[in-house]
Parts: C-alpha cells; structure tokens; sequence
C-alpha cells in the first residue's frame, strides 16, 4: 500500500504574530513545529504501512525550512519525503494550496491513499484536504476516526460528527482527513533520527509541476486578507455593593449612561 501524507510546518502556537504591514504571519525567528494534527496523520499511514506493507511518502509546501519538518516525519518512520517549495507559491490561500499540491501528489505516482490532518492550527479552515480530493477528482472521508477495514480496493471508516460517527465506505485511491482520536503519535527512534539526517529530501518547484500559473500563489488565491487586527483591550468593570435593591438601581443607572 502506497500512502503519501500531506503535512504543515506551523509557528508555534505560542509565538504567533501578524505583521501589521503584509498581513501575514511573521516565520522568521519563529519556532515551527509539525502543524500537530499532521502528526495524527502520519502516525496512521506508518501504523497501515507495518500491518499492510508498501511506502508511506511525507509532503509539504512551504519554504526552504519546511525541510525540517520533513525529516522529522521521516525519524518517525516515514520512508520518502518531497517538498514543494518556489517562490510562485507565497501567498498561496488554501484554494492555491490544494491546487499546487494535488499537482505536487500527481507528480509523485500512484498511491493508494491520501492522509491529511483534519486541519492546520494556523488557518483553522479544514478545507485543504478536501481541495486536494476535489482537484484530483478522487473520493474523500473527512474527520476521520477509525479505519476500520481496507480491503478489495475500498476503505472502510468511521467518520466523526457531532452527534456521534458515521459508517462511509469508499473505493481507493481516497483521501481522509483524520482528527486526534485516531490513534497516539509515536516517538522517534535513534535509528530514525539518524536515517532522518542522511535522506535526501526530493524538492519540486513550479516548473516541476503541470500546473497553470495562474492557479499559483497569490495570483490564483482568489481570498484575500484586507485587514488583521488585535482588538483593543477592554475597558476594567466595576464592583458594585451593598443590598440587591440598592445595587440593581446603580446597575440601571450605569446602563443608561452607556446607552446615551
């Protein structure tokens, strides 16, 4: 079973920060880390890879440094990686995203499986995934959390909801989106970690792909960021004492202040 996993490098969630001019999140000097509902993402394929055999194949979009989140994944057991990196990529939404990376997959050969986190905790829009199946024009399960059988070219899953799970059965190739109740990350091991720093990581960049130029980057994003903006703080309260009658006719008196 061949299964490619589509990752996230994200900011720390910690050390989030917009710059006021561009509208962007700020990377540099930033901390990333793997976005960690990737990480539920990969854990899954190598789980299917040691019950089912084949290849699991880690990719990601971002810049030079993404690299690093690449060979993370590989130290967890992960056995190629790619990474879709050119500057005709930034500003990419995730409309561009899902294009650009769904030619990224086409470029990578058959497969028989598409994991993705259920969403990036930078953008929170879960729509990546999704985008990716849709440009592929493959079959998708969403929020995904359990496998319950993959035999005879379909899949077999538990797709969660907020009323309980559904049963969906799909044929393969297919996409799913997986949520943390799926299963628990591993650790990397040292033999990981020292095949993770000898691998060569395969790079593609916009020439690379069959891609039409004008579905890349912020040229094909047809949202845009107009404005971001931290609200103003909030204004102290006040405490109000005494008896019940006393305190509800200050409170009625204050209300009329601020209605005026």
């Amino acid at each position: 079973m061949n299964i490619i996993v589509c990752i996230k490098q994200v900011p720390d969630t910690t050390n989030v920060r917009i710059d006021p001019e561009t509208n962007t999140l700020v990377r540099s000097g930033v901390q990333s880390i793997i976005n960690p509902f990737d990480m539920y993402a990969i854990e899954e394929a190598i789980r299917l890879k040691e019950k089912f055999g084949g290849l699991v194949t880690i990719i990601t979009m971002g810049p030079p440094q993404a690299e690093e989140a690449l060979r993370e994944a590989i130290s967890l057991g992960a056995d190629e990686a790619v990474l879709v990196s050119d500057r005709a990529f930034a500003g990419s939404d995730t409309w561009a995203t899902s294009y650009t990376l769904s030619k990224a997959i086409g470029k990578i050969g058959k497969f028989d499986l598409v994991i993705c986190g259920k969403q990036a905790i930078d953008g929170d829009t879960a729509q990546v995934g999704p985008g990716i199946a849709a440009f592929m024009d493959i079959p998708q399960i969403t929020f995904v959390k359990k496998i319950e059988e993959i035999k005879d070219s379909f899949i077999r899953a538990e797709r969660m909801t907020e009323e309980g799970y559904d049963i969906v059965e799909s044929p393969l190739p297919c996409l799913i989106t997986v949520v943390k109740e799926i299963n628990e990350p591993r650790l990397p091991s040292l033999k990981g970690k020292m095949r993770a720093k000898k691998i060569e990581i395969k790079k593609l960049e916009a020439k690379d792909l069959d891609a039409d130029p004008d579905l890349l980057g912020l040229k094909g994003s047809p949202t845009k960021v107009v404005k971001i903006f931290t609200p103003s703080p909030r204004k102290g309260g006040q405490i109000l004492e005494g008896e019940a009658k006393d305190v509800s006719a200050k409170l009625v008196e204050l209300l009329k202040t601020e209605l005026v």
